[in-house]
């Protein structure tokens, strides 16, 4: 087999030799045109310096590639065993040099994503990867579902690249977010509740409930979305129960032990034992954004993000002309 480095024999002695890319495009070239102006003519080159190329790689080789007794190209069996390695070894070049310039231009590669389970209820996850994979299938994409804090820490630590997580969240200095969804927050309480029948609720009607939230610190996430909504309507709710995440506190709920305040696409949940009221006071939006690392090396990582602030733009400019919010 040619590696692109063989022995070659030269005055009597051994010696070794590389031979270059180009003397195998020259060569190949040569031996499917079988003319040495026709070939020359392909590669852009003078025949003369197609000539000197090829007597270059014989005696690179040390051993005749053409049979010269006769007038037409003819190899020899070196030549036919060289042409048939050349072609693979062209082939896998020039497929390098393309996988490099697609990796390179963000065409190619792997993205990690964490995910909070909230933002595959809204259907913005799906929408967004979806439109991704269809404008680049070749990039590779993992998702994990991943608690908000370790996603940013993760993502910080170089450990995944991006993350779709639910404000408000501590940010570190060096991660940057965008906002791609605002949802209503909505009412989660049993079917069986006093209220549980009316088309929407004032959240102060709830101020007796105990009000059940993930296990997140007070400035984080829907606890920190559940005191500012229950602040804003005059009361501070009654926050003795938390569940580990929204099918839990769903699951908590249904069997009657409090209420709950989710995001309107929690809806889609289907739990049965549990009603979704609207507000009409509220005015406390649950967002979902993106997060990523503000100085991002990967090139592929690089269009994920941009893809997500060309979508999150188009979203504004629509709702806007709509009259809605980020929705």
């Amino acid at each position: 087999m040619i590696t692109g480095a063989v022995r070659t024999m030269a005055s009597g002695r051994q010696r070794a030799t590389n031979f270059e890319l180009r003397h195998l495009r020259y060569f190949v070239a040569l031996v499917e045109e079988r003319n040495f102006e026709r070939a020359a003519l392909r590669l852009g080159i003078a025949q003369p310096g197609l000539s000197q190329q090829i007597f270059s790689l014989e005696a690179i080789v040390g051993l005749p590639l053409l049979d010269r007794s006769k007038r037409s190209v003819n190899l020899t069996p070196t030549g036919q065993a060289l042409y048939e390695d050349a072609t693979k070894i062209i082939a896998q070049a020039d497929a390098t040099l393309s996988l490099i310039r697609r990796v390179g231009r963000g065409e190619k590669g792997r993205i990690t994503v964490g995910y909070v389970a909230s933002a595959s209820y809204s259907g913005i996850l799906t929408e967004m990867l979806g439109s991704f994979r269809r404008s680049l299938p070749d990039i590779e994409l993992q998702l994990f579902e991943m608690e908000m804090r370790q996603q940013l820490q993760r993502i910080k630590d170089g450990d995944i690249d991006f993350g779709y997580i639910r404000p408000p969240a501590p940010i570190p200095s060096d991660l940057e977010t965008t906002t791609v969804l605002k949802e209503p927050l909505v009412v989660a309480m049993p079917a069986g509740h006093p209220l549980a029948s009316r088309t929407a609720i004032k959240l102060l009607d709830l101020r007796d409930d105990v009000f059940i939230t993930p296990r997140q610190p007070p400035d984080v996430g829907f606890h920190a979305n559940t005191l500012s909504a229950c602040g804003e309507a005059g009361f501070k709710p009654k926050l003795d129960l938390n569940g580990r995440d929204f099918t839990t506190i769903a699951s908590m709920i249904a069997v009657g032990l409090g209420i709950a305040l989710v995001p309107h696409s929690m809806n889609c949940f289907g739990l049965p034992g549990v009603r979704y009221v609207p507000l009409v006071d509220n005015e406390i939006t649950t967002d979902l954004a993106v997060v990523y690392r503000k100085k991002e090396a990967s090139p592929a990582v690089r269009a994920f993000i941009t893809h997500h602030r060309d979508l999150s733009g188009q979203r504004r400019t629509k709702n806007r002309m709509h009259g809605k919010s980020l929705t």
